[in-house]
């Protein structure tokens, strides 16, 4: 029997809450995550560093993985991938509000799929497809300067203009150059709100592995850089570090081509999303039609995934509370979750797209939605 279809969050906090904690910290007020008034606020997110990971690297990381076991870990949201997950994180929204509900996903207007990541253009405007605002945007209204510091070459792009915009973009070329901002910006006298992006993990995960020597080496460093940078908070200084997601490696044994499957794609237009997660329009859209292919994934990779039709992701709240209808055709008709340590392909795509990856993220097991929440500084004593 295929099976029962999860909920994509739980009780706990999700990264929803983190921005909006720390906003509300600035000013005083209460917040979701029991934060107490500070000067400045810093979020540290850490592309990839999922939960699991972090405890199974545990000699590796004194600093953080000392603190995992004192407080929670909140849940990343789904789907798992960094669009998705880190527009939450900013607008303090869920995905059927924000918009973007994928790694690949379509844009009816044009017709075609749209890389959220990197796939923006002139016909994809970030202030509309990104449907939002962004906390740092309502942070500025009430007196907060805001900064991103992330990678110099992502200043400009459509998804930093989608989700980060009123923040001041700094840019940072090494994990170390990144640190070295923050604690520049600290100093800034407040109220300020920092946001401070690494991506070298989830890099390193997706050539390497998280469970490769490289991954751990990162994970040295970035341990390093944090306890450095713990030291030098001020007393009216707090930090969080979080995660957009976790990781899952993923053997070349695992890849499953589910074109050789004829039924699996008999109707199906487009193939979106990722290889954790398909999202598969039809040609011919509707419930019945879309059942019937949720039925035939089911009969054939109901051991190793949940298959869901949109209808039933949307009201299990995979995608949040409320999806716009707006939002709803950038949903796949059919949505193929993986369960187990596997990743689907399509055959047909010349260019073997991903499947040179090992690490791999965008479904719904504990691995890739369990991710850690550490406070440091004046956020330390507010544990959960």
């Amino acid at each position: 029997m295929p099976p029962m279809l999860p909920a994509a969050f739980t009780t706990r906090s999700s990264l929803a809450a983190v921005l909006p904690s720390c906003s509300a910290a600035l000013a005083g007020e209460a917040n979701e995550l029991d934060l107490p008034a500070v000067d400045h606020a810093v979020v540290i997110v850490v592309d990839g560093l999922g939960a699991a990971a972090l405890r199974s690297r545990a000699g590796h990381a004194r600093t953080l993985a000392s603190l995992l076991g004192k407080t929670t870990t909140i849940d990343a949201g789904f789907p798992t991938t960094t669009a998705a997950a880190l527009a939450t994180l900013a607008t303090g929204t869920y995905p059927g509000e924000h918009g973007l509900v994928g790694y690949k996903v379509r844009d009816t207007v044009n017709g075609r799929l749209v890389n959220q990541l990197n796939g923006w253009d002139g016909r994809l405007d970030p202030a509309i497809w990104q449907r939002s605002r962004t906390v740092f945007e309502e942070a500025a209204e009430n007196g907060v300067h805001s900064w991103a510091i992330g990678m110099p070459k992502h200043s400009d792009s459509g998804f930093t203009h989608a989700i980060l915009r009123g923040a001041e973009y700094v840019g940072g070329r090494t994990m170390a150059e990144r640190f070295a901002e923050a604690e520049r910006i600290v100093q800034t006298p407040g109220p300020g709100l920092t946001y401070l992006y690494v991506s070298e993990l989830d890099q390193l995960a997706h050539a390497r592995g998280w469970e490769s020597p490289d991954w751990t080496d990162a994970l040295e460093t970035l341990d390093a850089l944090v306890a450095s940078f713990r030291r030098r908070l001020g007393p009216r200084h707090g930090a969080l570090l979080t995660a957009d997601h976790g990781v899952i490696d993923v053997p070349s044994s695992g890849h499953v081509l589910f074109d050789t499957a004829p039924e699996l794609v008999d109707g199906v237009s487009a193939i979106g999303g990722e290889p954790r997660l398909l999202h598969l329009y039809l040609e011919t859209p509707g419930a019945e039609a879309a059942t019937q292919l949720a039925e035939r994934w089911r009969d054939v990779e109901g051991d190793r995934a949940w298959v869901a039709t949109r209808d039933e992701a949307v009201a299990m709240g995979w995608f949040g509370p409320e999806v716009a209808p707006e939002v709803l055709p950038r949903i796949g008709d059919v949505l193929v979750a993986a369960r187990k340590r596997i990743a689907y392909y399509d055959s047909r795509d010349p260019s073997r797209t991903g499947q040179n990856m090992i690490g791999q993220h965008g479904s719904l097991t504990a691995d890739e939605t369990r991710v850690p929440l550490l406070r440091f500084g004046a956020f330390a004593s507010s544990t959960r």
